[in-house]
């Protein structure tokens, strides 16, 4: 099942890229799209759980969600959307695949943990794969704002590192609690922040009128981007481990290239299939002793369970 939920993340987040260009090209205002489509996507998530009595509105005044939302959903993406103005889907989820990166790197320094070295590799060597991927449409003429775009989704980055590390804690904290309604809530403090944002920056920019590929965009970064994709990400961390989820980061570019391919004809070369190459070895030796540790379980309960069959039959005979 976590291997099921990992892949149909990595396709739900891999059009989310291409999903906010669209909509930023289209003419929506960066930071009230993606406030809109978190507080809504929140929103809903959260009554519906509430209605399924597996959350409480006392959970909306945590403090826990609150920062969570800041980092996970505030801090990430508007960065994200703002870069997007000027930096294309490509180079945005190349840069989105140091989230992984950003996490070791905290674990390391802040909190002292001794990382594998096969995990640092394969964070290495999958992004060598991103790049090499997408190198072709990495050469075009570099401007201020291209690279003020960057640097914002590295911070961005930082953000989600954070808020991944900062999440496990909540979950362990909350267990009594769905963390479909813990990642509800907080989408809900990190919508309302972005809006807030848009308020105060972006209010001369409100005289968009809503298009078909607009419309599109939110309705689709809503329900899947958001409701979907994030709880199946939330709800991966409580099994896993904050590293395993945040590799889809490694696999997102593939789904953009075939995007590309499909729809706008782009050509392929060698670099694709090197790219892909290094992205699949970078995810495995990143998630190796996770994978192991799944598996090991697996054949655990397997075992079990027959144990428990085979005692049930001797004692039936």
């Amino acid at each position: 099942m976590v291997i099921i939920n990992y892949l149909f993340m990595c396709f739900i987040f891999g059009t989310t890229f291409l999903a906010i260009k669209i909509g930023v090209d289209s003419g929506l205002p960066p930071f009230l799209s993606a406030g809109f489509r978190f507080f809504v996507a929140g929103v809903l998530l959260f009554v519906f759980m509430v209605w399924k009595r597996k959350a409480a509105f006392t959970l909306l005044f945590k403090k826990e969600m609150l920062l969570t939302g800041i980092c996970l959903t505030f801090g990430t993406f508007a960065t994200l959307y703002w870069a997007e103005q000027y930096v294309t889907s490509g180079v945005a989820a190349v840069l989105s695949a140091t989230g992984p990166i950003m996490i070791l790197i905290i674990q390391r320094i802040i909190f002292k943990q001794k990382g594998n070295p096969l995990t640092l590799i394969g964070c290495v060597v999958g992004i060598m794969g991103v790049l090499c991927l997408v190198s072709p449409s990495l050469a075009f003429n570099m401007s201020s704002l291209w690279l003020y775009g960057c640097l914002a989704i590295m911070i961005g980055e930082v953000f989600y590192a954070s808020g991944s590390i900062y999440s496990k804690g909540v979950i362990n904290k909350f267990q009594d609690t769905s963390p479909i309604a813990l990642n509800a809530a907080q989408m809900i403090h990190g919508g309302f922040l972005l809006m807030l944002l848009s308020v105060m920056t972006e209010r001369g920019q409100y005289d968009f009128t809503l298009s078909y590929a607009s419309l599109g965009s939110l309705i689709y970064l809503i329900v899947f981007g958001s409701m979907i994709g994030h709880s199946v990400y939330y709800w991966l961390v409580a099994k896993t481990n904050p590293i395993f989820p945040s590799t889809w980061l490694f696999i997102s570019p593939v789904i953009a290239l075939l995007l590309g391919v499909l729809i706008y004809g782009e050509p392929v070369s060698w670099w694709t299939f090197a790219g892909a190459l290094a992205i699949i070895a970078g995810t495995i030796l990143v998630n190796l002793s996770s994978i192991q540790g799944l598996l090991n379980k697996r054949h655990f309960f397997s075992g079990e369970l027959k144990r428990r069959k085979d005692a049930r039959g001797t004692k039936v005979s």
